[in-house]
Parts: structure tokens; C-alpha cells; sequence
């Protein structure tokens, strides 16, 4: 191949196997997605020197590579799946396989070039890790009461002794969290201050922190649409369809829903807000979701700025 012209690395993430294909050579390989298996595969990629690596998020099964990547300084580009599906599908691939998928990011790396995103080192990882073990608890004993409103006398103390236990375990997770903040500095910061808002506590304050790190570089716009939270129009030709927030980040998006109950009550700015939709005849939701948008734009001009809630 020239080794002038630039690399493009795509690499389909799987439970068991990385499958990697890269251009202009079309050369393929395939390696496990061990600890032996990865370094194997940054070794080669560092011989390649590759202009862009893009892999797909897979719910956990990229860390491992994600993290060797960064550790190596390789310009590895994690994306959204359904990007990458709907530009296969733009080319006419309708087949799906390890390898076509593979050949398809490598193709996407070189036509899209999407830009690059620090890589999260251990220590944010590990808050990720505790945010989403408390959702998760959280989801189970909502999950869990539920059951228990149906349950009969016989295991409704059951239902209430694991209700017990899941909650003294988010306890115990909500103790690890603030430890993990109160260990950083910048974290410590940047949690007091977005604290300062009357409506943001400490579950939405770990929650930005560790999955929104690009809070207080990102536009109004940018933030909005990153969370889900920004109405997207949906018009063609003379129709005007309805707008709806979709995609994002549901996790945080929860997270903010949940605030807003306190913010409307406790925080002007957000309960004047939310009367005057209402009085307008806006639906509850909208309204509320109209208020998690001004709270979360609120809240990155904060970090921002760095300065407190005024």
C-alpha cells in the first residue's frame, strides 16, 4: 500500500471478537476482544498510524479497546449505531455481517471524518460505572414496589424486605458517589456550583459530571440536542409537522425530569417558565419539558462561565 495516503480504521465490536478492516488497502483481521487480543490489535494500529478509528458504542463491549486506544494516543472516534446503519443503508448495503459492518465504519471514517472526543480516563469511567449501578437499583425497587402493590400476603413481606435492601444499598452507592467527587477537585467544583441551583441536588449533579463531561463546552443548542431534550422539526414541503425531542441521552434526560418537580416549586426562574406555557394552554408535558431545556442550558453556561446560579 502508499504509506502516504491516510488510514482509515473500522473495527466491529463484539462480545467475543474485534473484526477490523481498514483503507485504502481493504485488508481485514480478526483478534479477541481480550486483554491479549487488544494489545495485539493497538500494535498493528500503531504501525498503521491511522488518520481516524471509528467503532461503534455497544453498551460496555468497546471499553476495553476504548481505554487501549487512549492509553496509546490513537485517534479512535466512538459513534452512535445508528449512524453508521442509516449511512450503510444510504449506500444500498442492506446485508450485515462482522465484516461488512467492519468495512462499512472504515468507509464512514473516511467520507464522514467525525471529529475526535477525549477518550474518559479511569476515574470518570469509574463514576459512569457508580451512576449507572444506582439507576440501575433505582429501576429495581421502583420495579419492585410496583409488584408489591399486587402481591399477596404471603410474600408482601418479601417484596418489602428486598425493598429494604435495595435501599440501603443506594445509600451506600450515594456515599461512593460523593467520595468519588469529593476525591477530584474539579469535580468537587463543578458539583457545588451546579448545586447552587434550586432544583439540581447531588444525583443530578454526579449524573452530569459523569455522563454529560462536555457540559460547559458545548452551545445551548448543541447541549439540548446532546441530552434530547431540543424539539426537532419534522416539516416537508407545506406541512409543518408536530415538534418532538427525541434521541440523546435518556439517562440524564430521566434524571433532569425527575428535578424538574423541585425546580418548578423552589425555582423562579423555572416556575415562571412553566406558568406561563401553562396559562398558554401548553400540555403539562411540553411545559416541562420546555423547563428541563432552560435548566439544562442554565446549568452549562454555569460551568461555563464558572460561575454560580443567579
Amino acid at each position: 500500500m502508499n504509506t502516504s495516503s491516510p488510514v482509515w480504521v473500522g473495527i466491529d465490536v463484539g462480545s467475543t471478537e474485534l473484526v477490523v478492516h481498514h483503507r485504502p488497502a481493504a485488508c481485514q483481521l480478526t483478534v479477541p476482544n481480550t486483554f491479549a487480543g487488544v494489545r495485539k490489535l493497538v500494535a498493528t494500529l500503531q504501525q498503521l498510524r491511522p488518520a481516524k478509528i471509528v467503532a461503534e458504542a455497544t453498551g460496555g463491549y468497546e471499553r476495553r479497546l476504548m481505554t487501549a486506544c487512549r492509553d496509546a494516543a490513537l485517534p479512535l472516534v466512538i459513534v452512535n449505531p445508528r449512524l453508521t446503519r442509516r449511512f450503510a443503508e444510504s449506500l444500498g448495503r442492506l446485508e450485515k455481517t462482522d465484516a461488512v459492518d467492519a468495512a462499512d465504519l472504515a468507509l464512514y471514517a473516511e467520507r464522514q471524518q467525525p471529529a475526535c472526543r477525549p477518550l474518559a480516563d479511569d476515574a470518570t469511567l469509574a463514576l459512569q460505572d457508580l451512576v449507572v449501578r444506582r439507576r440501575q437499583l433505582v429501576e429495581m425497587r421502583a420495579a419492585e414496589r410496583n409488584r408489591s402493590r399486587q402481591a399477596s400476603p404471603a410474600i408482601r413481606a418479601d417484596h418489602a424486605t428486598h425493598i429494604r435492601q435495595l435501599d440501603a444499598r443506594i445509600i451506600r452507592l450515594d456515599r461512593q458517589l460523593t467520595a468519588a467527587i469529593a476525591a477530584h477537585p474539579s469535580w468537587a467544583q463543578r458539583a457545588a456550583m451546579l448545586q447552587t441551583a434550586k432544583g439540581a441536588g447531588p444525583v443530578l449533579a454526579a449524573t452530569l459530571l459523569a455522563l454529560v463531561p462536555e457540559l460547559g463546552t458545548l452551545t445551548r443548542r448543541q447541549v439540548a440536542k446532546l441530552v434530547g431534550v431540543a424539539p426537532l422539526a419534522r416539516d416537508s414541503g407545506k406541512r409543518r409537522g408536530r415538534r418532538h425531542c427525541w434521541g440523546g441521552r435518556g439517562a440524564v434526560r430521566a434524571v433532569l425530569y425527575m428535578c424538574m418537580g423541585s425546580a418548578i416549586q423552589h425555582n423562579p426562574t423555572i416556575r415562571e417558565l412553566y406558568q406561563r406555557l401553562i396559562a398558554k394552554g401548553k400540555p403539562e408535558n411540553v411545559a416541562r419539558t420546555a423547563c428541563m431545556r432552560k435548566f439544562l442550558v442554565r446549568l452549562n453556561a454555569m460551568i461555563r462561565d464558572g460561575q454560580p446560579w443567579r
